[in-house]
């Protein structure tokens, strides 16, 4: 054999230390878990304690003012499990949604809708089966416009706080279950934080629900509010994803474009109110206010006998019309 040149000196002696590398790290790792399903091949299995793949898609329709956008951006804040998606167009109907959701590997959606840029609907729906809820937001205000104090880690998971409420009616109950697979946040999640260090309430209070979000500062209970605020009115429960039969309608609520319109009918016929009521005043008014004694005030003050003799003219007079009484109580008649 010949000699060996420089190059294949150095490439074998290249060869070398990787083999001696591959051997180094087999010995470090530990062998893999080997699950045999086949006689063929062999399925390397890694176990994951992420188990609740829940994914919820949030999105919004256009028409929503920037107070609603900002509304938006705090609850995606919130939910580190949330899958954004980008404004639906006026065109698309609420059946594009199961789509989406289903690209998305989302079982959750929350829907934001705008009406005339002054009212806010939000929709909470379990896909593809149902139930779904829709909201009508009142007393919006998000954590820009508040500034408060509360502050906590971003991504941490919550405790979700509901009063007795929610036990005692079905429909509540079906709102409160929706409300805790769509903003509780799967444990082990890769966005999320291994520890609690907030809270959400959820308070059913004069036919509404009540968001508040606080910052847990110490384990007696003491709490520091974060923000945002809102009410959530409950309008209707649909059986389907966003569609689907009525299970259940709030017969107290009123939209708020009949609201308004109320208020405008109102202000309208304002002066005709404003007579009507004038002429009922006069009407309604008693000719005497009070039914008063004249000999309530006898024996008040100090002059009782002087006071009496002028009660005593009095009466005379009226009876006798034109006669006159002196000093004495005698009667003087005109000539």
């Amino acid at each position: 054999m010949g000699k060996l040149t420089k190059k294949e000196i150095r490439k074998g002696a290249k060869k070398r230390k990787i083999d001696n590398s591959e051997k180094e790290v087999k010995e470090v790792l530990p062998p893999a878990k080997i699950i045999r399903q086949d006689s063929d091949a062999d399925v390397y299995v890694k176990k994951s304690k992420w188990k609740n793949k829940r994914r919820v898609l949030v999105l919004c329709a256009r028409g929503i003012s920037y107070r609603d956008r900002h509304l938006l951006r705090d609850i995606k804040t919130l939910m580190p499990h949330h899958k954004a998606e980008p404004k639906m167009e006026r065109w698309k109907t609420f059946s594009v949604i199961k789509e989406m959701a289903e690209m998305k590997h989302c079982d959750k959606a929350l829907l934001f809708e705008g009406r005339h840029k002054r009212d806010l609907y939000m929709w909470l729906s379990s896909i593809p089966d149902g139930p779904s809820v829709k909201f009508l937001i009142e007393s919006l205000s998000t954590m820009g416009e508040l500034r408060l104090v509360g502050n906590c880690l971003r991504g941490s998971r919550p405790l979700l706080s509901f009063n007795e409420e929610f036990n005692k009616e079905p429909f509540l109950k079906v709102i409160k279950e929706l409300l805790t697979q769509v903003f509780g946040v799967p444990n082990h999640h890769p966005k999320s934080q291994p520890f609690i260090d907030r809270v959400y309430t959820f308070v059913y209070l004069d036919k509404r629900i009540w968001f508040r979000h606080y910052q847990i500062l110490s384990e007696d209970g003491a709490l520091s509010e974060i923000g945002p605020r809102f009410v959530m009115n409950p309008v209707k429960i649909f059986e389907d994803s966003f569609s689907g039969q009525t299970l259940w309608e709030n017969p107290d609520y009123v939209s708020p474009a009949r609201y308004r319109q109320q208020l405008r009918k109102n202000a309208k016929y304002r002066y005709m109110n404003r007579t009507e009521q004038k002429v009922a005043h006069e009407v309604t008014k008693p000719k005497t206010s009070y039914h008063l004694d004249p000999f309530n005030d006898i024996f008040e003050g100090e002059k009782l006998a002087l006071k009496a003799k002028e009660l005593l003219k009095k009466e005379i007079k009226q009876e006798n019309g034109n006669t006159e009484v002196n000093n004495h109580g005698f009667v003087e008649e005109d000539e």
